[in-house]
């Protein structure tokens, strides 16, 4: 996965990404800054590119718009589309989201 979202990314058709508050909180992370560059690496921990965050919000899973979803840059065909990927994604990683479960949208 992380190949074809860095490829994403470096195409310039992902400009946006999700996380949830609860990883961050869990690996007593902050969220990112406005301004702060993170490095892309490839599967091999190779740097691959550099993106600077300009902007970042916390929103519940609900409140994602189709602008936000359109911009991850995925494919995503509604936003029903987006909720349930990422749903089934973050289920996949053991965590269950609902409608009220925090998000940062970077």
């Amino acid at each position: 996965m992380r190949a074809e979202l860095n490829s994403l990314v470096l195409a310039g058709r992902k400009t946006a990404t999700a996380g949830l508050v609860e990883e961050y909180e869990a690996e007593q992370e902050p969220p990112e800054q406005v301004g702060e560059r993170l490095v892309l690496v490839d599967d091999a921990g190779e740097r691959v590119g550099v993106v600077v965050v300009d902007r970042i919000e916390r929103r519940r899973i609900a409140d994602v718009d189709w602008a936000f979803a359109e911009a991850e840059g995925e494919g995503f065909t509604s936003l029903e589309h987006w909720h349930e990927a990422h749903r089934a994604f973050w289920a996949s990683e053991g965590v269950e989201v609902t409608g009220d479960t925090e998000a940062v949208l970077i």
